[in-house]
């Protein structure tokens, strides 16, 4: 019996940290200009993850620029993220065999 409120204890705990703080925003009026700033935190953060990654992605980190170089161009023309993915790999691909 004692599982169960192991069980119960635990879903709480895990499920009051994320449910609260959706409940506090729901009710809250946020301004115009800092709502348009929480919009793009999200880019933010995947530009900071994703660019040490392509400057990492050899020693020469060209070959990593190209690469998402490449991958910039393809999105920007709002291609399908697995074209844009498969374009920045052989872009890497070609310039590892020419560099």
């Amino acid at each position: 019996m004692s599982a169960w409120w192991i069980i119960l204890g635990m879903s709480l705990v895990t499920m009051v940290p994320r449910l609260l703080p959706a409940w506090v925003m729901d009710r809250m009026v946020i301004p115009g200009f800092v709502d348009r700033l929480l919009k793009n935190i999200p880019y933010a953060a995947l530009g900071a993850l994703i660019f040490p990654g392509v400057l990492l992605i050899d020693k020469n980190p060209v070959i990593g620029l190209i690469g998402g170089g490449v991958a910039v161009v393809l999105a920007y023309f709002r291609m399908h993220t697995m074209l844009v993915i498969i374009g920045a790999i052989a872009a890497v691909i070609v310039a590892k065999m020419v560099v």
